[in-house]
């Protein structure tokens, strides 16, 4: 099992940019260079890599083994060369030579680099996905050239990527942590209270809200630490930190299995250390009074 190594900072964090930009160069599908390159071939939520001596690699060369669902877009140069998504259906047995790599594995197998170009391609493949035809008329759209915005030839309304900004928060009280645990969950293992931003509400607010509505927990003191990319499927979490400022723990809305107080020596199961969730309690002792 790899071990946990925190990051400086959540810019350093995966699926962010920073963790990429040495290795990869977004650009758009038509500005594709042609010729060889590599392939990010996604299947559901996993990269599906081959194996060399240096460990995972994306797969190379004129043609993929396997038939994408839709025809290869070109998203960029990886490390100089051109990087072309693919979208493999999830019935597809993988031959012996591909893996099927889990983006959300407790295991961390692969490089940061690889493990973030993925993420954007998530992110990528869910805006082709949702952008096909045009939200106002339903009329198919067309690129706008040199930009990952789409425009609709019929109502002439413009269409861009829609990024969904959540929060997240570690809640602290004296010399404690309040950390939650939803149903689906690996057994055991506890994170941090999160959600999606409403209409009309500030980042904040937002924070003040999902504490209230999933623990009955009120907070205050809430202050801004760092965000993340969160490519599942187009998320940005806003992270924070808050200080108890009353209430008793109730699961008031049932999105959780179970929510409680924590000392620093006696944490549970914890998130990858991928997650700026895992970032934010690795920092709890700079925050407890």
């Amino acid at each position: 099992m790899s071990q946990h190594h925190p990051s400086p900072s959540p810019v350093d964090l995966p699926f962010n940019r920073a963790s990429l930009d040495t290795d990869f160069q977004l650009a758009t599908p038509d500005q594709d260079p042609g010729g060889e390159g590599v392939w990010l071939p996604l299947q559901g939520q996993n990269l599906i890599t081959m194996t060399t001596d240096q460990g995972a690699t994306l797969p190379e060369g004129e043609n993929f083994s396997l038939a994408p669902m839709s025809l290869p877009l070109y998203i960029g140069q990886w490390q100089g060369r051109p990087c072309r998504l693919l979208h493999i259906d999830n019935r597809v047995e993988l031959p012996p030579q591909l893996q099927a790599q889990s983006l959300r594995a407790t295991v961390e197998n692969l490089p940061v680099a690889i493990l973030s170009l993925a993420g954007v391609g998530q992110m990528i493949l869910h805006w082709e996905q949702c952008s096909s035809h045009c939200g106002d008329c339903g009329e198919p759209m067309v690129r706008l050239p040199k930009q990952w915005g789409k425009a609709c030839p019929s109502c002439r309304k413009h269409h861009f990527p829609r990024i969904h900004p959540c929060v997240i928060g570690l809640v602290v009280k004296g010399d404690e942590i309040l950390l939650a645990h939803k149903g689906e969950w690996v057994d055991g293992r506890y994170s941090l209270v999160a959600g999606f931003v409403e209409f009309g509400e500030c980042l904040e607010e937002a924070m003040a809200r999902e504490t209230l509505e999933e623990t009955n927990i009120k907070i205050k003191n809430i202050r801004y630490i760092g965000s993340q990319s969160w490519p599942f499927p187009s998320q940005l979490m806003c992270g924070f930190v808050a200080d108890y400022a009353g209430g008793e723990i109730a699961l008031n809305d049932k999105e959780l299995a179970d929510a409680k107080w924590f000392r620093l020596d006696q944490l549970p199961t914890l998130p990858p250390s991928r997650s700026i969730a895992r970032h934010l309690i690795d920092r709890a002792a700079e925050f407890l009074r």
